[in-house]
């Protein structure tokens, strides 16, 4: 049995991150009419994979415990220091990142014996619009997984 259990919570919560990188790789596709493939497993992005990981995980926990719920509570305040820190800390390192390597950039086209470097990852974090997309889509997708398991099931 699927539904109401600890299997339902990991399907809305993987579910809804894959979700969320796919939706990445299409919404590129559409702004840079080109497949990039890589999106799927890269950190940051439009919308945030881990807010749909834990809003989603959050959600079904409340479907399942209720709202009430000390699991609910739990799993709620762990999705929003997730998000927080996908806004804050990741979001600072990736502009420290973009700063990093900016300045490198315009050091070796002064002095070109500067040969090896390995370009900082930029895209680490979220802006706030992007995990909020993230967080309503890891909902809406926690309520079709129960719906459909309802469905399936019963």
């Amino acid at each position: 049995m699927i539904l109401n259990t600890g299997y339902e919570v990991l399907i809305a919560g993987i579910g809804g991150a894959i979700l969320a990188q796919t939706l990445k790789v299409m919404l590129y596709f559409i702004t840079h009419k080109e497949i990039n493939f890589k999106i799927l497993t890269t950190t940051g992005g439009m919308p945030s994979s881990h807010s749909a990981v834990v809003t989603g995980i959050a959600t079904s926990v409340a479907l399942i415990q209720g709202f009430d719920s000390v699991l609910f509570a739990v799993s709620t305040g762990f999705a929003i220091i997730i998000m927080y820190d996908a806004t804050g800390i990741r979001r600072a390192a990736g502009k420290t990142a973009a700063t990093l390597n900016r300045f490198i950039r315009e050091i070796r086209a002064k002095d070109q014996k500067i040969t090896t470097y390995a370009t900082l990852k930029e895209l680490l974090g979220h802006t706030p619009i992007e995990v909020f997309w993230g967080a309503i889509l890891g909902v809406i997708f926690a309520y079709f997984v129960h719906g459909i398991l309802q469905l399936l099931l019963l």
